[in-house]
């Protein structure tokens, strides 16, 4: 349950990531309360999956997702510059979580 609840509050950190762009430095009413809102649910939920997920393990994996998810929606959805070095560095944090996972007890 710890993996999903973690799971679950990246994709949140996603969602606050991608609506905080949106808010235009806080300006814009919606955008801003749902960046405010995805950030308490995302830190709530952090904050339960680490309660038997070692921290470590924990904050680099919901960072991560965040990363990885913020650049996905970037490129597919605002336009983004895409290239090879962004794909890469992608790639590498998404391994890099693959082994933290694969490393945690």
């Amino acid at each position: 349950m710890a993996w999903i609840m973690l799971l679950v509050a990246g994709l949140f950190e996603v969602v606050w990531a991608v609506a905080m762009k949106q808010s235009a430095g806080f300006t814009r009413l919606w955008p801003s309360l749902v960046t405010l809102v995805g950030m308490v649910i995302s830190f709530v939920l952090l904050s339960a999956a680490m309660r038997s997920i070692p921290l470590g393990t924990a904050y680099t994996i919901w960072t991560g997702i965040g990363a990885v998810g913020a650049f996905v929606v970037g490129v597919t959805l605002l336009g983004e510059h895409l290239s090879v070095m962004r794909v890469v560095a992608a790639v590498l944090i998404v391994s890099g979580l693959v082994l933290m996972k694969l490393s945690a007890d």
